[in-house]
């Protein structure tokens, strides 16, 4: 297929590729109006609120035992120049690891001062008081 046929993204779809409009996928989640039911569906989120450089929300689903003070998100890099622009998550799998707990692997593709970067890691996830929490994430072995 030739580039000139190619269909222009979808500007309401969410960025999380679930192929749903964001208002009606994670911006429930985002607004504060909808809790993530699963660890999926959280990181998903997650990935969204990176999108839109939404540090609140990214804070608030970071569980406390690994939460940082402060993602500095606004610009991208210290210096504000080449924002990081995310590209595209794919989710290959998504677990229970227990009642409360749950693991999401993912590769994340985004692109920093024009070059092309993936991000592939295994995030672990814990639920309490019905809530998911992001706890920490490992790159996987090949």
């Amino acid at each position: 297929m030739s580039r000139s046929t190619l269909a222009a993204p979808d500007a309401n779809a969410c960025p999380c590729g679930a192929g749903r409009p964001f208002d009606i996928c994670c911006g429930p989640y985002l607004d504060g109006a909808a809790q993530a039911p699963t660890a999926e569906v959280l990181m998903r989120s997650r990935y969204s609120a990176f999108t839109r450089r939404d540090e609140s929300y990214l804070l608030a689903t970071w569980h406390a035992s690994t939460r940082p003070m402060a993602l500095h998100l606004a610009g991208g890099t210290a210096s504000g120049d080449n924002p990081t622009k995310w590209i595209g998550l794919d989710v290959k799998r998504a677990a229970s690891t227990g009642d409360n707990s749950a693991i999401v692997e993912f590769v994340a593709r985004f692109k920093t001062g024009g070059r092309a970067q993936r991000m592939h890691e295994v995030s672990r996830f814990v639920r309490e008081d019905g809530r998911w929490f992001y706890v920490t994430a490992e790159t996987p072995t090949p």
